[in-house]
């Protein structure tokens, strides 16, 4: 993913575990997040919380192994701005990001 994203054009950094992952977003230097709900260290949830009260405005994409209707549902009502449920095709969520980034811009 990260190689797919750097073709594309896009400046990635990535981060394995979740106590990385909340200090590396809480740098605030970013335009948005891809935010596994499952990372080992640190649930997704707990990061995305962590983070939406200090930047708002960062869209956050979830990325999701889960599928059942609970989970479907609940990750909308946290205040991401979409997930993707895994797996999925690279193009999909290029496309979710795209839109992401355009909505972004607009506000600003």
């Amino acid at each position: 993913m990260k190689h797919g994203l750097e073709e594309e054009g896009f400046e990635v950094d990535v981060a394995e575990e979740g106590k990385n992952g909340l200090e590396l977003a809480l740098s605030g230097s970013f335009d948005l997040l891809l935010l596994d709900r499952m990372l080992p260290g640190m649930s997704g949830i707990v990061i995305f919380r962590t983070v939406r009260k200090s930047f708002p405005e960062v869209p956050i994409i979830f990325l999701t192994a889960k599928d059942t209707v609970d989970e479907i549902i609940f990750t909308p009502q946290t205040g991401a701005n979409d997930y993707i449920k895994k797996p999925f095709h690279f193009a999909e969520l290029l496309e979710r990001i795209r839109v992401q980034l355009r909505e972004l811009h607009k506000r600003k």
